[in-house]
């Protein structure tokens, strides 16, 4: 059986987290908008930025597809521009560069398995993906300090929300079940059994 091929339910699922995810990121936006008032640091503002790379671990950790972070965080960025993400078309562009952060530790294995340290590291590599997109588009003046804080702070808060909260919000679905056609929930009933 060719593990890596994707069925009917898997671009489902995927297509399903990606359109949640870009409702979410628009309203994730406006968020972001309140966080101005760190003038003294702005740097600081990346330390909520990992609710953006979440779709680019779910979909790896679900799914263990080849794509899948980079579908689900890429769709979720182009339905969030499509309904009028403050950067317009721009979103999309940070939705590929983080999915192929966020996916990298999981094709690094062949998608042969999906562990809280892939998780992790994918979501750190897509907070320093779409930090040092930050610095080229909207922060090129920062001083070196900054720019190292601005990539920095998104890879953390990218290890920490997406990584680590990506894993225990996977955890949690196939614990409910939901997930038992998926690797994520086969794992859960071994564990089980």
């Amino acid at each position: 059986m060719n593990t890596t091929r994707w069925r009917t339910v898997d671009i489902v699922v995927a297509a399903v987290v990606a359109v949640a995810f870009g409702v979410i990121f628009y309203a994730w936006d406006q968020l972001w908008e309140t966080t101005s008032f760190l003038t003294g640091f702005p740097p600081a503002r990346a330390a909520i930025a990992g609710v953006w790379f979440l779709p680019a671990i779910l979909g790896p950790l679900i799914l263990s597809k080849p794509g899948a972070g980079v579908f689900t965080e890429t769709v979720a960025a182009a339905i969030s521009a499509l309904i009028g993400a403050q950067w317009g078309l721009l979103t999309v562009l940070y939705g590929l560069i983080q999915g192929v952060g966020g996916e990298a530790p999981f094709a690094a294995t062949g998608y042969r398995s999906a562990n809280l340290t892939q998780a992790a590291v994918g979501g750190a590599l897509a907070g320093a993906g779409g930090g040092y997109l930050d610095l080229i588009f909207y922060y090129p003046t920062y001083p070196p300090s900054w720019r190292f804080a601005q990539i920095g702070i998104a890879a953390a808060s990218g290890l920490l929300i997406a990584g680590i909260g990506g894993w225990a919000l996977t955890r949690a679905l196939a614990r409910t079940g939901v997930l038992d056609r998926f690797p994520s929930g086969r794992e859960r009933a071994a564990v089980d059994a």
